[in-house]
């Protein structure tokens, strides 16, 4: 695990008292807070990521039941251990059904005190490792697919999951890398600690640096209150870095020296705070060109890129299809009641292979909807994916053709002008008197279109 430290926040209106419980804490390795009253104890849980509240129950202003009230009403999950030097059993039973862990008299005998401490910590532990292994059960989706490259993601995921290496995978946008940075991490000893996923692609490059690290209150303009950074969220755990192949140089060389050091600063902080992460990334880009062109470093490629895994695009494994729109459909189902029985037949099953799938599974899980959504009929066939989907798609294809090979507007519109007087006299069965009645303009329009543009029949 890492060396990270718990923070602990002391709240009593003596001085005395929380000199002497600092400096019990501070021998046993916490970081400890202090505040001299319930509001200023509020302010601290509001500024600061805290593990643990000791609080007294009798000080001037807010007492410590009103603090411990005000703690669970604002949502924060941390655990508080109530001290008081009048304790009685109504109130200990009072402190617990506010929320409290435990309840101590004081003075506090130390072996109590320390024990409760951990227990309290350790509690608090197992249920964000619990919260977290339940919502990952639930939101896992299977690799699903038969085909020999899927079938070898499957095998390399079981290898590599239980070891400690670095996985770089690939493939083109829409393929599925998250879910297999999902597995590897499913799979692995650090299950049961967190998966941090993020995006390096959606962050602007000059707020990355404080996603990734953190930063202290103060450290830029409109840092209000200390942020823990990516990595520290995912101690114990793993961090996925998405488009790893769009983060900045300056941000890819401190993610090196995480890497190499095992540790994190926090922007605008000095302390070393180590971490123990796992680090999964991946890039549909070419990391090899970028290195070329110099908008990768080499040496943090090869850091990251230990195993590789290289996930297919759609179209190199079509035989998937089926399977994939089966559980699609079931999927669909599940969300809608109305949506269930919905099927296809082979025809438009074979429609659906026969199409390129540039988004990949992604574009394929919403054409599957939209068919569930827009057929007339629960069996979908081979018409409506023509309809709403394959005749879509070349008209798309078709423009993006006819975008690309005109550099100006003024060509853009003399050439799609000449493709509908071909497409309207072709209709007519080049009769030009009835393209001209078609189209609404005159015969010698016509004539003047075809000379510009050298239409023949």
């Amino acid at each position: 695990m890492a060396l990270n430290k718990a923070r602990i926040l002391i709240t009593d209106d003596e001085k005395s008292i929380r000199n002497t419980l600092r400096d019990i804490l501070e021998y046993e390795n916490y970081d400890v807070f202090e505040a001299e009253n319930g509001q200023k104890a509020l302010e601290v849980l509001d500024s600061n990521d805290i593990d643990l509240v000791l609080l007294d129950i009798k000080m001037r202003g807010m007492d410590g039941i009103e603090v411990l009230e005000n703690i669970r009403e604002n949502g924060w999950d941390v655990p508080v251990i109530l001290v008081s030097g009048h304790g009685t059993i109504e109130i200990a039973v009072e402190a617990t059904k506010k929320g409290a862990f435990d309840f101590l008299e004081k003075p506090p005998d130390l072996n109590r005190l320390l024990v409760s401490i951990r227990n309290a910590l350790e509690n608090k532990k197992l249920l964000n490792e619990n919260r977290q292994m339940r919502s990952k059960l639930h939101g896992v989706q299977e690799i699903i697919g038969t085909s020999p490259q899927i079938a070898e993601i499957k095998k390399t995921i079981d290898k590599v999951a239980p070891s400690q290496s670095r996985v770089l995978i690939t493939g083109e946008n829409g393929t599925g890398k998250e879910l297999v940075a999902l597995w590897i991490h499913e799979k692995s000893p650090r299950c049961s600690g967190p998966f941090i996923d993020v995006n390096c692609a959606a962050i602007p490059s000059e707020l990355l640096e404080s996603e990734l690290f953190g930063h202290e209150k103060g450290a830029f303009t409109g840092a209000d209150q200390q942020r823990i950074g990516k990595f520290e969220q995912a101690d114990g755990g793993t961090i996925f870095l998405d488009e790893i192949g769009d983060m900045s140089l300056e941000a890819q060389a401190k993610v090196l020296r995480v890497l190499q050091e095992k540790k994190v600063t926090r922007v605008g902080g000095s302390d070393d705070i180590y971490v123990d992460v796992r680090v999964l990334a991946a890039t549909n880009k070419d990391l090899n060109k970028e290195i070329d062109e110099n908008r990768f470093r080499e040496d943090l490629y090869h850091r990251i890129n230990v195993i590789p895994i290289q996930v297919p695009p759609l179209r190199e494994r079509k035989e998937d299809i089926p399977l994939l729109v089966e559980a699609y459909l079931q999927q669909l189902g599940q969300e809608n009641i109305s949506f269930s029985g919905s099927s296809f037949d082979q025809d438009a099953m074979e429609e659906l292979k026969q199409m390129r799938w540039t988004g990949n599974v992604r574009e394929l899980q919403n054409v599957v909807e939209r068919l569930v959504l827009l057929a007339p009929e629960k069996c979908i066939r081979k018409k409506d994916v023509q309809k709403y989907v394959t005749r879509k798609k070349e008209d798309e294809e078709a423009l993006d053709v006819l975008i690309g090979k005109n550099r100006s507007f003024q060509d853009f519109k003399e050439e799609a002008e000449r493709l509908f007087i071909i497409k309207k006299l072709e209709e007519n069965n080049w009769n030009i008197s009835q393209t001209a009645d078609a189209i609404d303009i005159q015969r010698s329009h016509i004539y003047n279109k075809m000379k510009k543009y050298d239409i023949e029949k």
